[in-house]
């Protein structure tokens, strides 16, 4: 879709489609949601969560931003959406599980890596990835054949940690109601990499 004539048709066809399909299921929605599952995922057109994960709606609360980042726990002043939206998944929703999900060819963490060659991307861009900077230098360090992967991986490595800084989130972990995860989507080919929790290594899902 490229024009909003083509949105605006894409609703006809959905309310002609799948909307009537799932009329029953939209009609329980209208009175509250309750998804067992947030993901924050990359703003990136091409790695949308609920068709990767065939999620009907209602499954699944999603946060998108660029280059899937979650910032550290900071009660003071500003604007915290991407900690707002946190906050009512884990004491209103509820959720039992938060899965950051990053993906191949991510422009966010491309600027990160601009940045570390004095080239700054953006006026919102460049500090916000500034999130990926101790991980990035970290990367770049080893010398790796291949940089934007490895920081892919390790800025999902990040956000898990960041988590970790909010104390709605840890004590949720602690109890035991809640747990994190990280996964990686392969464009390209078509596959997710689930990253494992005890040594931050990824593979494949097998399909």
């Amino acid at each position: 879709m490229r024009t909003p004539e083509e949105l605006k048709q894409g609703y006809r066809d959905f309310r002609k489609g799948t909307y009537l399909e799932q009329a029953k299921l939209y009609e329980e929605l209208g009175r509250g949601q309750d998804p067992d599952i947030m993901i924050i995922a990359c703003a990136d057109s091409r790695a949308e969560p609920a068709d990767i994960f065939n999620a009907a709606p209602g499954q699944l609360f999603v946060v998108r931003n660029v280059a899937n980042l979650v910032p550290p726990y900071d009660p003071g002043g500003g604007l915290h959406g991407v900690s707002a939206a946190l906050e009512f998944a884990v004491t209103a929703l509820k959720v039992k599980h938060i899965l950051i999900m990053g993906h191949g060819g991510c422009g966010g963490v491309q600027a990160s890596l601009s940045a570390a060659n004095d080239k700054p991307v953006g006026h919102f861009i460049a500090p916000w990835v500034s999130l990926l900077d101790e991980a990035r230098d970290g990367v770049l360090a080893k010398q790796p054949a291949d940089a934007q992967r490895e920081l892919e991986f390790a800025g999902i490595g990040t956000s898990l940690k960041n988590l970790m800084t909010f104390p709605f989130v840890e004590e949720r972990i602690k109890s035991g109601d809640l747990q994190l995860h990280g996964a990686w989507f392969a464009i390209a080919h078509g596959e997710l990499h689930w990253r494992d929790e005890t040594s931050g290594e990824f593979s494949v899902v097998e399909p």
